[in-house]
């Protein structure tokens, strides 16, 4: 629209594709929950609720369609919203909006509905333009993997990568993980000239004052905010391979620019997305979401999810078959030995 690009990614309902729920919500600012006014909140919007706020969406949208179907009731609009109300607290997203709607005639779809005078709010569109989202990135922590070492000739050296959070300015001291090493950011360098800043999610080159070492898979970082340097992660994990997450076995953990082989130590539940439930389990299924912990060969620098999203995930590789098998989100819980089995 004139005032707002869009990107939507239109995800099945059943469980069955759980993991295609997951993958869509993953790099989304806002998740729409579409409700059928005559069945009201069913499983299906109780789950994909929760999977919206597993993967960090801070912006719910409750549209409840087909209100033609139930002669645009106010009391209809006013009973699901208030069922969905009920079961928001289990939920970690700060923000869920109610609209009515009918697709089928476009009733608050783009315009205001003269069908519903009851509904004093904007339509599903209008909405959309002016949910405010700017605050949901992570602007204070800086974090910037390096991609890519470029050195075109002797007299240059800079890293590539992109600005995954925060904001990086030249005259800026910062930090090389894991060496610990500290520099002077120099220039930032774009094919378009030198750059006053850099912030996320902007690609860029990164000069400093010394020669330092430094390969793809380090991370600059301000040395006042640093991540969480570690080997053990406790981690939420979508599981999206047909074979099972077996625990004491080998994956490749990649981790934005750094991969890392991980075991799999303990299965601490798995998630019913049905009933938020917490069952012990010995492994992984197909689409199941559980809480593990995972053990890296070498330290990966991380944030707890909620906080940075970028820092926060992982995805999973079969070392074999070079498939990807699940999606990570860290929860920032401290772990304390390589054995722990806490349910907390």
């Amino acid at each position: 629209t004139p005032k707002r690009k869009f990107i939507i990614a239109d995800t099945p309902g059943h469980e069955q594709y759980t993991r295609n729920m997951a993958t869509g919500a993953s790099t989304a600012n806002l998740a729409i929950i579409l409700v059928d006014a005559r069945k009201g909140v069913l499983s299906q919007s109780r789950r994909h609720a929760f999977i919206a706020s597993l993967l960090g969406v801070r912006h719910l949208v409750v549209a409840v369609n087909k209100m033609d179907l139930v002669d645009f009731s106010e009391t209809v609009f006013n009973r699901i919203r208030d069922e969905f109300t009920a079961f928001a607290p289990e939920l970690d997203i700060p923000d869920v909006h109610f609209i009515p709607v009918s697709a089928l005639q476009g009733d608050n779809v783009v315009e205001k509905s003269e069908r519903m005078p009851w509904f004093e709010g904007q339509s599903l569109l209008r909405y959309l333009e002016d949910v405010h989202i700017a605050n949901d990135r992570n602007l204070r922590e800086m974090r910037f993997p390096v991609q890519y070492v470029v050195r075109p000739n002797l007299d240059f050296r800079g890293y590539a990568g992109q600005v995954v959070s925060g904001v990086i300015r030249p005259g800026d001291k910062v930090m090389v993980l894991p060496s610990g090493r500290t520099s002077t950011v120099k220039s930032i360098v774009t094919r378009d000239g030198d750059l006053p800043r850099a912030f996320a999610p902007m690609s860029v080159t990164v000069c400093l004052d010394d020669e330092v070492d430094i390969s793809r898979g380090d991370m600059l970082v301000h040395p006042g905010h640093t991540p969480h340097v570690t080997r053990l992660l406790d981690a939420r994990l979508v599981w999206m391979s047909s074979s099972p997450l077996k625990t004491g076995r080998a994956y490749l953990i990649k981790h934005l620019t750094h991969s890392v082989k991980g075991i799999f130590r303990s299965i601490r539940f798995r998630i019913d997305v049905n009933t938020l439930e917490r069952q012990p389990v010995s492994e992984l299924s197909l689409n199941d979401i559980g809480s593990v912990i995972v053990e890296t060969t070498s330290p990966v620098f991380v944030d707890p999810y909620r906080r940075n999203r970028a820092t926060g995930s992982f995805i999973v590789i079969d070392l074999i078959s070079n498939e990807t098998v699940a999606a990570g989100m860290i929860t920032g819980r401290e772990v304390r030995d390589a054995g722990s089995l806490a349910s907390g």
